[in-house]
């Protein structure tokens, strides 16, 4: 098991000079690794930034998204095109930088509605064009990982059994499953039936508190989820994905009014600290069995 931090936490920039430190202080914490944001697309900024994290001793994942420009389901076959070209790029990117797992919700546009639930032919264009940039991963020895999300931030995927479809109808071994509490908080009945509906193409997790904040004070049915990770045989990343009011665009899309923790490195200590002893506790409930 692997334990990451989502740097968007901090920044939407993680190649910035301004964030080493604070990166550097990620690893002093015992994090194994960061997540990386992939919107700025210059290749040499993040081969820069691979080489400080090796220095540094941290693996890496990444994360981006599409937005209406770049929308991978539209109806315009212009913009699916721009979709799947912009999303090579960010897999250029994560090249560059050492990264194997690009992981976010970029089968779609973030924060676009039809007023309708997801049609026939828009998972038709949302499945062809993942479908289109798994030759060009697999290039570059990224591997992918998609995000469902809850229904009030986009509504293609809002389940790990459609996510699980979903990436059935790519029919790819480097497309899988984000599994993240935060979503699934809202939008799932049961977190074990919902791990288990995806338990087969599951390859990351986003470990989410219900606000948003720190792991392990919120709502979250945690060892539930730890438990049923077990039974799926996880082990990948558990990677901490807060938000806060450092970037106040990020503030505005994540609904972030209001500040929830003393500050980032307690987030950050306190996470990390819950996450390893509920999985070491379900090791010990494994064993006991």
């Amino acid at each position: 098991m692997k334990y990451g931090m989502n740097l968007l936490l901090y920044t939407d920039d993680a190649c910035a000079d301004s964030q080493i430190a604070t990166i550097a202080g990620l690893k002093r914490i015992g994090f194994d690794g960061v997540e990386v944001p992939v919107f700025d697309l210059r290749t040499e900024r993040y081969a820069a930034l691979g080489k400080r994290l090796d220095d540094l001793g941290l693996e890496r994942t990444a994360v981006t998204v599409s937005d209406a420009d770049h929308d991978p389901i539209s109806p315009d076959p212009a913009v699916r095109a721009k979709a799947v070209e912009r999303l090579k790029r960010v897999i250029d990117c994560c090249a560059a930088a050492n990264i194997g797992l690009l992981v976010g919700p970029y089968y779609a546009a973030l924060g676009k509605f039809s007023g309708s639930g997801p049609t026939t032919q828009e998972w038709h264009h949302g499945v062809e064009a993942i479908r289109a940039i798994t030759a060009h991963a697999a290039a570059a020895k990224v591997r992918l990982s998609l995000e469902f999300l809850n229904r009030f931030e986009i509504y293609l995927l809002n389940t790990a059994a459609d996510s699980a479809r979903f990436v059935g109808d790519i029919g790819s071994p480097g497309v899988g499953v984000l599994y993240d509490t935060f979503h699934a908080n809202i939008e799932e009945k049961d977190p074990a039936k919902a791990i288990a509906a995806c338990a087969a193409v599951l390859n990351h997790v986003h470990v989410s508190e219900s606000d948003r904040s720190t792991p392990g004070t919120g709502q979250v049915a945690w060892q539930a989820t730890f438990a049923a990770l077990r039974r799926a045989n996880y082990d990948g990343w558990l990677t901490i994905e807060a938000f806060g009011q450092l970037l106040p665009s990020l503030a505005a899309a994540t609904k972030i009014w209001r500040k929830m923790y003393a500050n980032e490195e307690q987030l950050a200590r306190d996470g990390l600290a819950f996450i390893k002893a509920g999985w070491q506790r379900q090791a010990v409930s494994a064993e006991a069995r």
